[in-house]
């Protein structure tokens, strides 16, 4: 690993740190834009429900109601969107998913336009219910200010895709977080030091939370690097073969990353969120006591939702029938199964083995807030695991595995250039 980063700071690698320096560069505009606030919109100081999500990937600036206040929250949302609708249920998409790269080019284009809508129309949303003072003309204005900022985000991700180093939507989502993950531990430090507890007993405990920090960080990379390898052969050759290597299908204890944790989530604040908006009292006394995750029957009904979309997601975008298909067209078999229906058996039976494990994990991770917050008298902006810290891992992971695969490919070409 430091051998790889030694590698960046060669005279050949001169052009990939300037794409990390350019990375660097737009990741430090985005969190300057996320402290810009509309200058005639004041901050929101309620709670934001489903929206909380997506103010901790914004960096904090949808309750500041910053230009960058919906960051890239609405491309996520398409996203979302078009690949549940690749699932037959449109079929000119199914079309376009069998297309190939022009399939994917097109597929893009419609995500981004439906990003597009779907800030001005969350924005307008955002104004009409979160700011009472605002009138129909601020309200149009203000959510015109959000989508031109959403724009502008997903135009310096692509910048970070094209001229950076890769994972630009992911990587503003990772400034976004992180931004917001700054006052952890500025909040555990004074829960802790300048707390109730005695100057010694604060610095023990202060130092406790940060090593079970960097433990459940150090499981959290484990998970989401994990996967099992099924052997696959290949009936045009051999693994005696001179200089052949083995073929393996990687199948990921965690495949389904942490969408399953945002779908709970947001299905659980949808209630509480609408009845906020109608002002029953009665009917939030009902939703605190037993669907808000911080009940008991509310933290039941979170993790059965997380299992339920961990399981739902994975086999969306892992198809057995599909991969079995696949490696059957490639003449590719797994040792001692027939294929067909057996294979495609097996492979289900196998990601239904993993997927237990993933989303066991997911529910801990996303749990462990909860029973933080409940069972400490640390402050709410002090959380140990959650969604956050899962999604900057994730782009963390992607982000290093592109640097090296990029240093490889470039050390090969410099050893072949010397042999010459």
């Amino acid at each position: 690993m430091f051998q790889g980063f030694s590698q960046l700071f060669s005279k050949s690698n001169k052009d990939l740190r300037k794409r990390i320096y350019f990375t660097l560069f737009c990741l430090g505009l985005f969190c300057v834009g996320t402290t810009v606030t509309v200058p005639w919109a004041s901050r929101i100081t309620e709670g934001l429900g489903v929206l909380e999500i997506f103010n901790l990937m914004s960096g904090g600036g949808l309750q500041n109601v910053s230009i960058f206040a919906l960051g890239v929250s609405p491309y996520i949302t398409a996203s979302i969107i078009t690949q549940l609708l690749q699932m037959d249920i449109i079929p000119y998409f199914s079309e376009l998913k069998d297309q190939g790269y022009v399939g994917r080019q097109k597929m893009n284009k419609i995500t981004r336009y439906l990003a597009i809508v779907f800030a001005f129309v969350q924005a307008y949303a955002l104004c009409l219910f979160y700011i009472k003072s605002f009138g129909t003309v601020e309200i149009v204005k203000t959510a015109l200010v959000m989508t031109a900022g959403t724009s502008f985000c997903l135009w310096l991700g692509d910048q970070i895709s094209k001229k950076g180093i890769g994972n630009g939507t992911s990587m503003l989502i990772m400034a976004g977080i992180m931004q917001s993950m700054r006052g952890i531990f500025t909040g555990a430090y004074d829960a802790f030091i300048h707390g109730s507890y005695d100057l010694t007993i604060g610095i023990i405990l202060f130092i406790v939370f940060i090593l079970v920090y960097l433990l459940i960080l150090v499981g959290i990379v484990y998970i989401q690097i994990a996967e099992r390898r099924i052997p696959i052969q290949y009936s045009n050759r051999t693994t005696s073969a001179y200089g052949a290597e083995q073929s393996f299908l990687p199948i990921k204890i965690n495949a389904a990353g942490v969408i399953p944790v945002i779908f709970a989530q947001i299905l659980l604040t949808i209630p509480s969120t609408i009845v906020a908006l109608t002002g029953k009292t009665k009917a939030m006394d009902f939703i605190n006591k037993y669907i808000v995750n911080t009940s008991n029957t509310g933290m039941i009904l979170y993790i059965i939702l997380i299992l339920f979309f961990g399981y739902f997601y994975t086999f969306m975008i892992m198809n057995p029938d599909e991969m079995s298909k696949n490696l059957n067209e490639r003449g590719g078999y797994i040792p001692g199964i027939r294929p067909g229906s057996d294979t495609s058996a097996y492979i289900s039976k196998s990601i239904s083995r993993l997927t237990i494990v993933g989303s066991i994990f997911l529910t801990i991770i996303a749990i462990l807030p909860v029973l933080v917050s409940r069972f400490t008298t640390l402050p709410n902006t002090v959380t140990v695991g959650g969604t956050g810290l899962l999604i900057v891992v994730g782009v963390a992971i992607e982000t290093y595995k592109q640097l090296e695969s990029s240093l490889m490919a470039r050390s090969y070409k410099e050893k072949r250039r010397r042999l010459r």
